[in-house]
């Protein structure tokens, strides 16, 4: 299935969804509408929907100008998030699942940076694609603004069970910094080695990093290692810590490493 990435704001990626078969479209986290407008015309799709994985303007900035501009009925988030995205009509649950064309989305909650965040798993033309928005990047995570360490686990373990050749789309270019940091904590890893040369060939010409796949974030991601010897080393991580109190650790790292 076709997935556009977007560049939005200084580093934001809105997506577009394509189905090949109807050429329905449906626009991810359009975060300011010029950008999404101009990808729009350049391409020969009908945009049905915006499906929007979390609150944060820097990812809903563009609905109301979008969905005005294109005649969009259909605007999605977690049933929580109603009167914080604005223009939302329908308000989603863990499981939930409708279309795109013939392309079936279905629906996780995935809490952890905000309450109402989700992530959509959209399947039916190829390999299975994620929308991950701010809960799962290219080698992290986001930031715990509105949950505990536990919640944000539960929801990169809910990920981590995906089909492992899923195709992870995220909200932010936030790769190389990441993989920077997934060096510094398990520096013996070559699959981050790997990854820092790929990323830095893909930035040298431009492109973006996205996608990434499940499977490869779980061999470089640090929040889906929590299990990692050599992480729990670096950071003075008991080994018998939970998962969930090495992930706070994680993260708790991640937020103060320069």
């Amino acid at each position: 299935m076709p997935v556009i990435p977007i560049a939005c704001l200084s580093d934001n990626y809105a997506y577009l969804l394509v189905c090949p078969e109807t050429k329905q479209a449906a626009i991810v986290d359009p975060a300011e509408p010029g950008p999404v407008l101009r990808a729009l015309a350049r391409e020969t799709a009908s945009v049905a929907a915006i499906l929007c994985t979390h609150h944060h303007h820097d990812h809903v900035g563009g609905n109301q100008e979008v969905a005005l501009t294109l005649g969009v009925l259909r605007i999605y988030g977690h049933e929580s998030d109603k009167g914080r995205i604005p223009s939302q009509t329908h308000g989603l649950r863990d499981g939930d699942t409708f279309e795109i064309g013939k392309l079936k989305v279905s629906v996780l909650h995935v809490p952890g940076h905000t309450t109402g965040a989700v992530a959509y798993v959209v399947t039916g033309d190829g390999d299975p694609a994620v929308f991950t928005g701010d809960t799962l990047f290219v080698a992290g995570c986001g930031r715990l603004f509105e949950c505990q360490p536990p919640a944000m686990q539960e929801s990169l373990q809910k990920l981590a069970r995906l089909d492992g050749r899923t195709r992870v789309y995220c909200g932010h270019e936030y790769t190389e910094s990441n993989l920077k940091f997934a060096a510094h904590v398990e520096p013996l890893n070559h699959a981050i080695t790997e990854a820092r040369i790929h990323t830095a060939a893909l930035r040298k010409n431009g492109k973006p990093t996205v996608p990434s796949t499940i499977e490869n974030e779980l061999c470089y991601n640090p929040f889906l290692r929590t299990h990692s010897p050599e992480i729990r080393s670096s950071l003075g991580i008991p080994v018998n810590a939970s998962s969930e109190d090495a992930l706070g650790a994680i993260r708790k790292a991640k937020d103060n490493y320069r």
